[in-house]
């Protein structure tokens, strides 16, 4: 009860809050919203760089080698070859793993060993290049070396951790 609560609970305090402590809300807010609009326009070149480069990745069929590559091995592991472009598009794209994780529930069944492996990668890892794109192109980050180094292990250790997961409770 108390978490249905909780958003409309906060909606209604702050801006209760801050007319008590004598703070223009409404000017506040506007000025908030003017800064956020300056931000979207200057991380624009970055994430149109970034659109492009996935859409090269996909269209040169570099997708595809990849997943040639690894996918003799995985199946040795039992590991369904069909979930294994998502380990690549994921930290990639949101969209289009999203599609991707949907097609496979389209083809499979949401029950199968396929769905539930897709839809457990689709919650336990991120995109991680995106994230880096929008969130250090906002503040002007420009070395984020590190950063991408954890970020894509992160996504790997969460790629490998759901199959794992999924293999022993449901294979």
């Amino acid at each position: 009860m108390l978490s249905a609560w909780a958003v409309p609970i906060m909606i209604a305090f702050i801006p209760l809050y801050a007319y008590f402590k004598k703070v223009p809300v409404y000017e506040s807010f506007v000025e908030g919203a003017k800064d956020g609009f300056s931000t979207a326009i200057g991380i624009i070149p970055n994430l149109v760089g970034m659109m492009v480069a996935i859409s090269i990745f996909r269209a040169s069929g570099a997708l595809e080698f990849f997943v040639g590559l690894i996918a003799p091995f995985m199946e040795r592991l039992h590991v369904p070859s069909e979930v294994l472009p998502l380990g690549f598009l994921r930290p990639l794209t949101g969209t289009g793993s999203l599609a991707f994780t949907t097609d496979l529930i389209k083809t499979y069944g949401p029950d199968s060993m396929i769905g539930r492996i897709a839809s457990t990668i689709q919650g336990s890892t991120d995109t991680t290049l995106y994230v880096l794109t929008v969130y250090f192109g906002a503040v002007g980050v420009k070395n984020g070396r590190y950063a991408l180094k954890v970020g894509l292990f992160s996504d790997l250790v969460g790629f490998i951790a759901a199959i794992t997961v999924c293999l022993l409770l449901f294979g």
